[in-house]
């Protein structure tokens, strides 16, 4: 092969593994060989950059390599399901930056060829997109990590404010180019990264999955045109894939939620104090015993498990997979309910089932295993709250009204496992809580599932 053609040849290649990558992380049973494909592909790429013409200081790329990749395994060998979001939010970050400070370099090594617009163009763009990406996410990791208040936090002016900050940078963008000085840049820098803080401070905890799953797609677009700007193909490539993946999963998760994009940016997703509708019915919630419960599942003919951020604060994975396991051997039948924004972030309670290796075949996504709750004998709710409140579909005034949810209230008995009597991430209250039909066993996921467990044993 010829050596001016191997960084081209392997940027191909590596492109091509970035797409068999991304098309096997579409299944569980295919996501690790799909990671380890899309890992082989950066390796190649990151190779192939060092065969560039001119390349050199490779001691000082090499330190670079070695202080990005110690503390990124170490912190992906140790993270928890519960901190993954805050991971995923974090790396993103990482992204923006990346792309902000290439950008800035080839703004600030290039000739006066660089600063016509169609070599501008792309590279602005890097540094702003790169810019609200690393901040935005940034303060994302801050509510996800309990740096920062998970609420809404805004200011008088707020809305008013970003949209100067947005004129600022288009008009400052437009006369970089034709300035005296390459400083210039700087402006719509400064402006960017506030405003990707003055974008995510006001959106509450209950939109973070989708504000990640955005700003993941912004990352992806600033290394997209990034990768204009320095004439890389592989940056381009691997760029627009991260874009349109975030941009496809934002709109499936706003579809989830019943929200459109622009609520989630420029609304706040929790009622206000006092606003929220009152719950129908008597207001008592109808306590059960560990005991009881294991009687009602133990002789149940199907028992559906509707997994929630609760159960992943717990750690509570392996005993509800043991659970499962000791009513299947009574002949119970035994699925799981995934809602499509259960936990924290899309795919959240997959994963953590999958660690407690519960067969993918038991998991089922909200509309095949709706219909199936009016067979149920009990439907047992393990740390979720907002994605079974039946308000979303009753009542008119609730915040999540029109979003769909698990019909869980459908179900013949419905436990609920829950560590106390507060509302959910939303801050709605939940009318399933007080159904006659409801019962209440009140106490951390993994203890009580561990009771559940021994009763189940017994009997």
């Amino acid at each position: 092969m010829n050596p001016a053609t191997a960084p081209e040849a392997a940027g191909l290649i590596a492109s091509l593994l970035f797409i068999f990558g991304l098309k096997r992380l579409s299944s569980p049973r295919t996501a690790r060989s799909g990671n380890m494909l899309a890992a082989i592909g950066m390796a190649l790429a990151l190779g192939g950059a060092f065969l560039l013409p001119g390349m050199g200081h490779f001691g000082l790329i090499f330190l670079a390599i070695a202080l990005g990749a110690a503390p990124g395994w170490l912190l992906a060998k140790r993270v928890k399901m519960t901190a993954m979001p805050q991971m995923v939010s974090l790396f993103n970050g990482m992204g923006g930056a990346c792309a902000l400070f290439i950008s800035l370099g080839e703004w600030a090594g290039g000739g006066a060829d660089e600063r016509a617009w169609g070599r501008a163009l792309p590279t602005m763009l890097g540094v702003v997109l790169g810019s609200i990406s690393f901040t935005g996410s940034l303060v994302a990791f801050g509510k996800l990590q309990g740096l920062m208040p998970e609420k809404s936090l805004r200011w008088p002016g707020q809305k008013l404010g970003n949209a100067l900050v947005v004129i600022v940078i288009v008009v400052s963008c437009a006369i970089v180019p034709s300035s005296g000085s390459k400083m210039w840049i700087l402006i719509p820098a400064a402006c960017a990264l506030w405003l990707g803080v003055a974008q995510v401070l006001p959106i509450g905890g209950a939109d973070m999955p989708v504000v990640i799953s955005v700003l993941n797609s912004c990352t992806g677009l600033a290394a997209a045109v990034t990768g204009f700007a320095m004439g890389n193909m592989s940056m381009i490539i691997a760029g627009t894939l991260v874009g349109a993946a975030g941009s496809l999963l934002t709109v499936l998760m706003c579809k989830a939620m019943n929200r459109s994009l622009a609520k989630v940016i420029f609304g706040s997703f929790g009622a206000p104090a006092g606003a929220a509708a009152a719950v129908q019915g008597d207001h008592v919630m109808r306590e059960i015993a560990a005991s009881e419960c294991a009687i009602m599942m133990g002789y149940a003919r199907k028992v559906i498990i509707i997994p929630g951020y609760g159960l992943a604060v717990a750690q509570g994975q392996h005993l509800a997979q043991e659970l499962d396991e000791l009513l299947e051997k009574r002949g119970v039948e035994v699925k799981y309910a995934i809602h499509p924004v259960a936990g924290r972030m899309p795919g959240h309670m997959n994963v953590l089932l999958a660690e407690a290796d519960v067969p993918y075949t038991k998991l089922f996504d909200m509309e095949e295993i709706n219909p199936e709750f009016s067979q149920a004998d009990v439907a047992i709710i393990i740390g979720a709250n907002d994605v079974v409140n039946p308000a979303a579909r009753t009542d008119p005034a609730s915040p999540i009204y029109g979003m769909p949810i698990l019909d869980a209230d459908q179900a013949r008995n419905v436990i609920v496992i829950k560590r106390g009597r507060g509302a959910g991430f939303a801050g709605i209250e939940n009318g399933l809580f007080f159904n006659p039909r409801t019962r209440m066993l009140f106490g951390d996921a993994k203890k009580v599932l561990q009771d559940l467990v021994t009763e189940v044993k017994a009997l």
